[in-house]
């Protein structure tokens, strides 16, 4: 399984930035997807996750109304839509896979098993 995320870049406080993940090597839809982010001298985070069959979708109450995660199974991509940026959401932004067989995300990064590289979001006040 190889993930491939990619949309991050600089912006200004309140402005919006969509990222992706590209999953190849998985079932397509049998699996379950995280976004976690690392700000510098911080521990990784979950942002949030949606289940594979994308009923399920969690997020971290520091994003909620203001992230949304969406996934499309024909191109086997999720997004991250991520709107009113602030300063503190500056991150190196992750996505994982986590193959489980129930439909549910699961919070602890421990547990998901193939990662991308890492996207920069940097946001400006």
């Amino acid at each position: 399984v190889q993930l491939q995320a990619s949309g991050g870049g600089l912006v200004q406080d309140g402005d919006s930035l969509r990222l992706s993940c590209a999953v190849s090597g998985a079932t397509v839809g049998r699996y379950t997807v995280g976004w976690f982010r690392q700000a510098p001298g911080k521990n990784r985070e979950i942002v949030g996750g949606i289940s594979w069959s994308g009923s399920r979708i969690y997020y971290a109450d520091s994003v909620k109304g203001r992230f949304t995660i969406s996934r499309d199974n024909a191109k086997n991509t999720v997004f991250l839509q991520m709107n009113s940026l602030k300063p503190e959401d500056t991150a190196v932004y992750y996505c994982a896979v986590g193959l489980w067989s129930t439909d549910v995300v699961m919070l602890s990064s421990a547990i998901y098993s193939h990662w991308g590289q890492g996207t920069l979001v940097t946001v400006s006040s």
